[in-house]
C-alpha cells in the first residue's frame, strides 16, 4: 500500500510540476516577461553586454530543455512542437513591441550594440534550431515578415523599398535577430527551413527578395560564413526548389530586386561572374555528370543557365576559361545515353548561345524552341506536389493539435486513456458537422477517427444515425506505429545484419540498443561472430543511424557494445581490432575510439570479481566401527537436542581444530529458545568467505592487448602515420600501453612486458617528440611501469642478469631527469618529477630485497651470482648503486 501511495504522490506532483510550467512560462507569456527583463538589465550597463551571456545562454538551454522533460502524462502544450510555436510567438512578439518603442529612435537603433532582450532570443532561436525545431520557427519568422513586406509594398509609396526598410525600426529588428543568432548551425538550418517555407507559402519573386533580404543583408556583408553558405553551399552541396534557388540567386549573385534581362551597370557583376567561375568549373567535368545525383545535377544545370541568362558578351569575355569549360560540360553530356542528361546540356547551351549572339540562338534539342526553358527537367515537380502535400497534413496536425489544447489546461492534463476514448466517441458527430471544407486532405493516422467519405447528405445522416443508435461499437484506436512489422532483434548474427543495411537506419538503431546486452549474455555464437560484429560496429557511421541531435546516445552504445566484446571474448575481438588499429580505411577519430575501447576493456578486466565456491576439506579418519566419528563432541545431551554440525570458517593458515554446534531445546517452563552450544576456540563469523573472490583476470590477455599494438607503430603507411600528422593516435596509444602494463602490476606478466614496452618508449621519435602531448603519455607510460613492476621482480631481474630491465629502468631515471632540466612543457616537468619519486621508491625496495638476497646468500656460504655487476639501478640523490 505504501508503494502504491508513493506512486500515485509522485505522479501528482509530476502532474502539478507540469501545470506550473504550462502558467508560467505560457498562459502568462513568462519567456516573453524573461525578455523584457533580460532588455532591462543591460540598458545601463556595459554595451557589449558580455557578462550578461552565460546567464542568457543557461536560461535558454533550461527553456528549450523543457519538452525533454516532460512526463508521460505531461499537458499536450508541453510537447515540442506546441511548446516551441508558443515561445517562439512570445518572443517574435517581444521584438516587434521592442521595434514599436524605438520608432523614434532610427539612427541610435541601428547604431547600437544587442541588448539582452535581442540576445535572449537569438540563444533561444538556436537552441530551438539545435533540437530539430526549425520548421516551426520558420513558419512564425514568414508569417510575420512577409505581413511586414506586403504592407511596405503596398503602401503605394515613392520611396524606394530599399530606403523605406533601411530606415524603419520594424524592419531593422529582423536584420537584429539573425545577428543574435550566434550558432552557424542553426543560422544555415533555418536558412534552409525559410526558403522551403516561402516555396510552400507561394510568395512572388519580389516578396521573397525583400524577405530575404531583411534578414540576412546585413549578415551577407559582413560574415564571410554566411556568404560562403549562399553562394557555395546553397548552389553546389543542396537542392532546393528551383523558385528558391532564383531568389538565392537574386539575393546572393545579382544583389538586386528581380528584374527581366541583363543586370544594369548600376549593379556590381563582380559576385556574378565568379558564381559563374565556380559553378562552371563544377558542371563541365565528366566526374560530376557519372557520380552526382541527376536532382543535383539538374539543380547545377539550372543555377548556370540562369546566372547565363544575366550575363553580357562583354562580361563573359571577362571570365577565364568559362567558354571552353562549358562547351566540355555540353560535350560529355550529349554522349550520354540518358535523355534527361542531353535535355540538360541542350538548356546551358541554348542560354550560352544568346549571350555569344542574341539574335542567333543554338537548339540543340526540340524542346528549346521558345525563349523560356524549364529549369525543373520534370524532376523537381514531384518534389514540389510532395512537400505541398506534407505542408497540408502538417497544418491539418497543427489545428488538430491546437483544437486540442482549447480546453481548460486542467483537464487536458489529466486526461486518461479511457476519458480520451469517451470523448472521442461523444464528440464524433461534432467533429463532421464543423468541417468547413469536405474535400480537406485528412490522414487517419494522424486524427485518429474514421475517414470522411464523399456521400450524398442522406446516407451520411442515416450512418449518423446507427452509429449512434448501436451501442455496442466501441471508437478504437486507427493509428498503426509499425511496431508489430519490427523485426525483433535477438541474435548477434542479426545484429551484424541490421548494421550493415546502409538504407535501414531504424533497424540499425535497434541493433545499437541490444548488442551490448546481447553481447554480456555470453551466447555460444559470440565467438564465431566476435571478429565480424567488432569490425561492423567500428566501421558504422552513427551519424547515419541516429535521429539528429541523438548521435552522442549512438555513439556510446557503439561503445559499451565493443567494451563488452573485448571483455567477454578477448582474444577474438583484438585480432580484429589490431588489424583495424592500422588500416588505411580508418579515419583518426576511429584509430582514438579503438584505443579507447581498449582501454576501458583493460580497466574492466583487472577490476572484475569472479565468485568461487570454497572447496570444502572433508575428514580424512574415518570409523566404521562407531555411526559417529571420534572427532566430534559427544551426541548425549537433553531430549530433542539435534545432532552436531561443522561450521565451516577461514581463519588463520593453521587450523587444527573445528566448531561444531548443535541446537538445544528450551527448558521446562522456558520461553526463550535454547541457545547454541559451540566448540572450538575460532571466531563467530560464520557466512564470512564461503566464497573465495578472485580479482584482476586481464594478465591472462595482457599480451594480445599489447604487443600486436606495439608492433609497427613506427611505419608509415597509406593513411597512417603516427610519428608525424597522427601524433594524437600515438599518444591514446602509449597511454593505452601504461594502463594495460598498470592492470598486471605485481603480476609476472608485468614484469615480461615491461622490457618491450621500454624499448618502445626509448626510441628517440617517441621520447623526444616534438609534440608535449606525445611526451606526456610517454611519461605517464613509464610511471605506469614502474608501479607495476613488483621490487622483488627488479631484485630477481638483477640477480639473473636481466640487462633490458636494468637498463630501462636506468633510461627511465636518465630521462626524467632530463626532462625536470630542459622541457619547457609544465606538465611534463610535473609528471617527470613524479616519474623520479616512484624511480626512488622501486630502486630502494629492490636494494633491500637485494640486500636480504645477499644476507641470505652469505649464511649459507654461497657467493652471490656473477651476473648481478650486469645492472644497475640507481636511487636518485644518492651514490648508492645496485
Amino acid at each position: 500500500m505504501s508503494i502504491i501511495l508513493t506512486e500515485q504522490t509522485t505522479v501528482t506532483n509530476n502532474s502539478n510540476i507540469s501545470l506550473l510550467v504550462v502558467l508560467c512560462l505560457l498562459e502568462n507569456n513568462g519567456v516573453l516577461q524573461m525578455a523584457r527583463e533580460f532588455g532591462v538589465s543591460c540598458m545601463y550597463e556595459d554595451s557589449t553586454n558580455d557578462w550578461l551571456r552565460p546567464s542568457l545562454s543557461r536560461v535558454a538551454q533550461l527553456v528549450a530543455s523543457v519538452p525533454d522533460k516532460a512526463r508521460l502524462r505531461a499537458p499536450t502544450s508541453l510537447t515540442s512542437h506546441l511548446f516551441f510555436k508558443m515561445i517562439t510567438i512570445q518572443l517574435l512578439s517581444g521584438l516587434e513591441e521592442r521595434a514599436a518603442n524605438l520608432s523614434d529612435k532610427v539612427a541610435t537603433f541601428k547604431k547600437i550594440e544587442l541588448d539582452g532582450t535581442s540576445l535572449f532570443v537569438g540563444e533561444t532561436f538556436s537552441r530551438i534550431c539545435r533540437r530539430g525545431s526549425s520548421d516551426v520557427l520558420s513558419s512564425e519568422v514568414v508569417l510575420r515578415v512577409l505581413r511586414h513586406v506586403q504592407n511596405v509594398l503596398f503602401s503605394n509609396s515613392d520611396v524606394a523599398p530599399k530606403d523605406i526598410f533601411g530606415s524603419n525600426p520594424e524592419s531593422i529588428i529582423w536584420s537584429k535577430m539573425m545577428e543574435a543568432i550566434k550558432d552557424p548551425y542553426a543560422v544555415e538550418r533555418m536558412s534552409e527551413k525559410l526558403l522551403h517555407q516561402l516555396a510552400i507559402d507561394s510568395v512572388t519573386d519580389c516578396e521573397a527578395y525583400w524577405i530575404i533580404w531583411l534578414l540576412f543583408h546585413q549578415l551577407f556583408h559582413h560574415q564571410t560564413s554566411i556568404r560562403s553558405m549562399f553562394v557555395d553551399k546553397f548552389l553546389l552541396w543542396k537542392v532546393f526548389p528551383i523558385c528558391c534557388l532564383r531568389w538565392i540567386l537574386q539575393f546572393a549573385v545579382f544583389e538586386c530586386p528581380p528584374v527581366a534581362g541583363p543586370l544594369t551597370k548600376d549593379h556590381e557583376t563582380q559576385g556574378l561572374l565568379d558564381t559563374v567561375q565556380r559553378l562552371v568549373s563544377v558542371w563541365s567535368k565528366r566526374e560530376f555528370v557519372l557520380s552526382a545525383t541527376m536532382e543535383q545535377q539538374a539543380y547545377v544545370s539550372a543555377a548556370l543557365g540562369l546566372c547565363l541568362g544575366k550575363m553580357s558578351k562583354e562580361e563573359l569575355d571577362k571570365t577565364k576559361d568559362v567558354m571552353h569549360l562549358i562547351l566540355q560540360g555540353v560535350s560529355c553530356r550529349l554522349e550520354s545515353p540518358n535523355d534527361l542528361v542531353r535535355k540538360m546540356a541542350s538548356s546551358v547551351a541554348f542560354m550560352f548561345s544568346k549571350v555569344i549572339d542574341p539574335k542567333h540562338p543554338l537548339y540543340l534539342d526540340d524542346s528549346c524552341t521558345g525563349e523560356t526553358i524549364d529549369w525543373e527537367f520534370g524532376i523537381t515537380t514531384r518534389d514540389k506536389e510532395a512537400l505541398l502535400t506534407s505542408s497540408s497534413k502538417g497544418k491539418n496536425l497543427d489545428k488538430m493539435i491546437t483544437a486540442s489544447t482549447s480546453m481548460p489546461e486542467k483537464d487536458l492534463d489529466c486526461v486518461t486513456h479511457d476519458e480520451m476514448l469517451t470523448k472521442k466517441k461523444g464528440g464524433k458527430n461534432k467533429l463532421f458537422e464543423n468541417s468547413i471544407d469536405p474535400d480537406e486532405i485528412i490522414d487517419p493516422a494522424t486524427l485518429n477517427y474514421e475517414s470522411v467519405s464523399d456521400q450524398d447528405e442522406d446516407d451520411e445522416k442515416a450512418s449518423e444515425d446507427s452509429d449512434s443508435s448501436d451501442s455496442s461499437l466501441q471508437p478504437y484506436d486507427l493509428s498503426d506505429d509499425d511496431n508489430d512489422l519490427k523485426k525483433k532483434i535477438s541474435q548477434l548474427v542479426d545484429v551484424v545484419g541490421a548494421l550493415r543495411k546502409s538504407d535501414d537506419a531504424d533497424g540499425a538503431e535497434r541493433a545499437l540498443d541490444v548488442a551490448e546486452k546481447l553481447v554480456r549474455a555470453s551466447p555460444d555464437e559470440l565467438i564465431h561472430v566476435a571478429g565480424d560484429l567488432v569490425k561492423t560496429l567500428v566501421q558504422v557511421r552513427c551519424s547515419d543511424v541516429a535521429v539528429e541531435g541523438e548521435e552522442e546516445s549512438a555513439e556510446e552504445k557503439r561503445h559499451r557494445a565493443l567494451v563488452a566484446l573485448l571483455v567477454t571474448c578477448p582474444f577474438e575481438s583484438l585480432e580484429t581490432l589490431d588489424k583495424l588499429l592500422y588500416s588505411p580505411n580508418l579515419d583518426v577519430s576511429q584509430r582514438i575510439m579503438i584505443l579507447d575501447i581498449m582501454t576501458e576493456a583493460a580497466q574492466e578486466l583487472a577490476n572484475s570479481k569472479v565468485m568461487k565456491p570454497k572447496h570444502q576439506a572433508r575428514a580424512s579418519i574415518s570409523t566404521i566401527s562407531e555411526t559417529q566419528p571420534w572427532f566430534l563432541p559427544s551426541s548425549t545431551g537433553p531430549p530433542g537436542a539435534s545432532a552436531w554440525e561443522e561450521i565451516s570458517e577461514t581463519g588463520t593458515l593453521l587450523n587444527w581444530s573445528a566448531r561444531y554446534e548443535r541446537e538445544l531445546p528450551s527448558k521446562p517452563g522456558q520461553i526463550k529458545k535454547g541457545k547454541t552450544r559451540r566448540w572450538s576456540l575460532k571466531s563467530a563469523n560464520i557466512q564470512e568467505n564461503q566464497m573465495e573472490l578472485s580479482h584482476n583476470k586481464f594478465p591472462v590477455y595482457a599480451a594480445a592487448f599489447m604487443l600486436p599494438a606495439m608492433q609497427g607503430f613506427d611505419k608509415k603507411r597509406h593513411g597512417v602515420d603516427l610519428l608525424g600528422r597522427d601524433f594524437i593516435v600515438l599518444g591514446k596509444l602509449i597511454y593505452m600501453l601504461g594502463v594495460c602494463i598498470k592492470c598486471a602490476s605485481m603480476h609476472p606478466e608485468a614484469s615480461a612486458l615491461a622490457p618491450a614496452l621500454l624499448e618502445m618508449l626509448k626510441s628517440r621519435e617517441v621520447c623526444r617528440h616534438k609534440e608535449a602531448y606525445v611526451r606526456r603519455a610517454v611519461l605517464f607510460a613509464a610511471s605506469c611501469v614502474l608501479v607495476a613492476l613488483h621490487p622483488s621482480f627488479v631484485a630477481s631481474a638483477l640477480l639473473e642478469g636481466n640487462a633490458d630491465l636494468s637498463s630501462g629502468l636506468e633510461w627511465i631515471r636518465s630521462w626524467a631527469l632530463d626532462v625536470v632540466d630542459s622541457d619547457t612543457d609544465r606538465d611534463c616537468y610535473t609528471l617527470a618529477m613524479s616519474c623520479l619519486q616512484l624511480h626512488a621508491e622501486v630502486a630502494l625496495q629492490a636494494s633491500r630485497a637485494l640486500e636480504s638476497a645477499e644476507s641470505t646468500f652469505k649464511s649459507k656460504g654461497v657467493g652471490l651470482p656473477s651476473t648481478l655487476s650486469k645492472g644497475t639501478i640507481i636511487i636518485p640523490n644518492s651514490n648508492v648503486e645496485y
